[in-house]
């Protein structure tokens, strides 16, 4: 990120952007070109976000809003000057507010930003437009239409106005402005070939489209021959407290895209009202797509909370679990106080009866499309399901219920699978439901440890996601079977076995001195050495002790620098692979020990690869493999 640079002339700040704002600027305005009408879309949205502020504030403080307390939007049109006006009577912005929220785009997520830009030039134009607005860059959809744009601005409550102003390429403006009231102006100077925004059809063409369903007036004057002419152009009630039956799926979806800020389809829409002894209503999305914030460590709920239809917070942790923070929309209580602070918030008891009922419902509209329509529910789960697997972690009453929604890949089928698809194929004898972690679906499946599980039919689920190590550690069992890791403990596979191969051979004393051999030689390297009952085609593998941590789960750990030590794993061999039948029969000779020290480490550093991981040392280890490989052809 550059470093904000200014300098004053005659009260005139000059700024540089920062973020490399005229890259980004380049990048979006070339690849949504074809989007350009978005732009009404998101300073609309801003204007009403404004007003909501302000409705917020002016509860405590209603001298803000004295004089003039009825919200509204205008747009005003001058075909003369080429100028289109979004006008709004919200909270505005100081002059500090101006260098904040335009001064800097994506302070959050600029590269992130930069590298989605880059990857949409580069496929189908409509797939970039889903970017607008994820991550805070919606005003500036203004520069598709215009090359001059003018803010001007006054906080509610301020004695003084400012006015911000740029062509978005390289730099802008502030300087000292006139505006007799709180709010802000943004005067758009329309480019040539953007002049179809300047039309009266297309305008409201555009606000019936997309902002119909904004809960507060949106005023058209138009400016010919200099008559002026206004008119409310939008409904101009909140969405959420008309009859489902009265609306549309595409008022839906617009209505999505304002609490969104995206412009994906929804996946789901959940639109009810509950009556009775607390009564809210609710209209809550699933997007179809992961917002880009998803796996933000604060893990904020983006829901919007009103009060009587007025907005109080976008900032309510209370209000849905973290494990649904994917949701989009709103909940509006009829119980709650109006002058409720964010604070008093916390652990009302009002809004912890709103957040159980609503995260049921949300969770039991899981279930429904879960069943009715399983194809579509995997796409969901593709996408949130790492999310909603925190829950199984965190929220011990609803614990069977997410279980329930989980799913998985598997070794035994294709697709997805649930528990409950697992369970009803498992063997008559099988007590246990086995699985692997790992940092990728392609990583698991090649991990040596599942050959012994795949010989003998048993299916293994593939646990991929990094909250898998840790709510394992809270669910030990579903429906009476066991969790069990096919990278700890011992292999219990020789119950598995057919009849016919019921004898299990005793260990040879190749085997036995093969053990000893690498037992003296990596010791306090491996906890232990012994042979394997889960191995078919690889050499060596380990696996964690029973009782120890599971091998992921310690690498991960380590890795966030949680986990000062790791505890020594198990080195298991394969009597059957001729590499370790090889080395065996050299075992039993003399001073074996000195002779087989490179081997056994060799042994070792082939089974940490497998794990991907590092040779303890890798020098060391290319000059063993070097000298053995000499030695092979010699």
């Amino acid at each position: 990120m550059t470093t904000e640079t200014k300098t004053k002339t005659d009260k005139v700040e000059k700024h540089n952007f920062q973020a490399e704002v005229s890259k980004l600027l380049h990048m979006m305005v070339h690849s949504v070109y074809s989007e350009r009408e978005i732009f009404l879309r998101e300073l609309i949205s801003n204007a009403s976000d404004a007003c909501d502020k302000l409705r917020y504030e002016a509860l405590t403080r209603p001298e803000l809003i004295k004089g003039d307390p009825d919200f509204r939007v205008t747009i005003t049109v001058d075909d003369t000057e080429n100028t289109l006006t979004l006008s709004d009577n919200g909270i505005g912005m100081s002059h500090d507010d101006l260098v904040s929220h335009l001064g800097t785009i994506a302070r959050s997520g600029t590269s992130a930003f930069m590298e989605k830009m880059a990857e949409a030039t580069k496929g189908d134009k409509g797939e970039d437009v889903t970017m607008i607005g994820q991550f805070g860059v919606g005003f500036y959809s203004v520069f598709m239409v215009t090359d001059n744009v003018r803010v001007i601005s006054r906080r509610a409550g301020a004695d003084e106005s400012w006015c911000w102003q740029s062509d978005g390429v390289g730099d802008y403006s502030l300087s000292p402005a006139e505006r007799a009231e709180r709010g802000t102006d943004i005067i758009i100077h329309i480019k040539d070939d953007a002049k179809e925004f300047l039309e009266e059809f297309r305008i409201r063409s555009i606000i019936k489209t997309y902002s119909d369903h904004i809960a507060i007036p949106i005023i058209l004057t138009l400016t010919r021959d200099g008559e002026e002419k206004s008119e409310k152009i939008n409904a101009g009630t909140a969405l959420w407290t008309r009859p489902k039956s009265d609306i549309t799926d595409e008022q839906y979806k617009e209505f999505y895209h304002h609490v969104s800020h995206a412009m994906d389809e929804p996946w789901l829409t959940l639109h009810y009202r509950a009556e009775g002894v607390i009564e809210y209503s609710v209209l809550m999305f699933i997007p179809s797509q992961p917002p880009m914030d998803l796996f933000d460590p604060s893990r904020k709920s983006r829901a919007k909370l009103y009060v009587k239809r007025i907005f109080i917070t976008d900032d309510c942790e209370d209000l849905i679990p973290g494990y649904l923070r994917f949701m989009r929309g709103i909940v509006d209580s009829e119980d709650l106080p109006l002058n409720i602070s964010r604070e008093m918030l916390q652990n009302n008891p009002v809004l912890a009866k709103i957040r159980t009922a609503v995260t049921k419902k949300i969770l039991s509209e899981l279930e429904k499309k879960a069943k009715k329509d399983p194809d579509a529910y995997a796409t969901f789960w593709k996408a949130f399901g790492a999310v909603l697997k925190e829950g199984i972690y965190e929220d011990f009453s609803r614990r069977d219920q997410l279980l329930g929604l989980a799913r998985f890949e598997t070794t035994g089928a294709e697709g997805l699978q649930s528990l409950e698809d697992y369970v009803g194929r498992m063997k008559d004898d099988q007590e246990n439901i086995y699985y692997i972690t790992g940092d990728s679906l392609d990583v698991a499946k090649r991990s040596p440890q599942l050959e012994g599980f795949r010989a003998k039919g048993i299916e293994v689920l593939f646990l991929t996601d990094a909250v898998d190590d840790f709510w394992l550690q809270m669910v030990p069992e579903y429906q009476g079977k066991k969790f069990q890791s096919v990278t700890r403990g011992v292999a219990d596979l020789d119950d598995k076995k057919e009849e016919a191969d019921d004898k299990k051979e005793e260990t040879s004393p190749e085997m036995t001195a093969l053990i000893g051999v690498l037992k003296t030689s990596l010791e306090g390297a491996v906890k232990d050495v012994r042979l394997s009952s889960r191995l078919t085609d690889s050499a060596v593998c380990l696996v964690a002790d029973e009782g120890d941590m599971d091998i992921h789960l310690q690498r991960i750990l380590k890795q966030n620098q949680q986990l000062d030590q790791t505890t020594p794993r198990v080195l298991e061999i394969n009597a059957d692979h001729a590499l370790i039948r090889a080395i065996a029969a050299e075992a039993v000779k003399e001073n074996s020990v000195d002779k087989l020290k490179d081997d056994a480490q060799l042994l070792l550093d082939q089974a940490r690869i497998m794990e991907g991981e590092m040779p303890e040392d890798p020098v060391a280890f290319a000059h063993r493999l070097s000298s053995i490989m000499t030695r092979g052809l010699g």
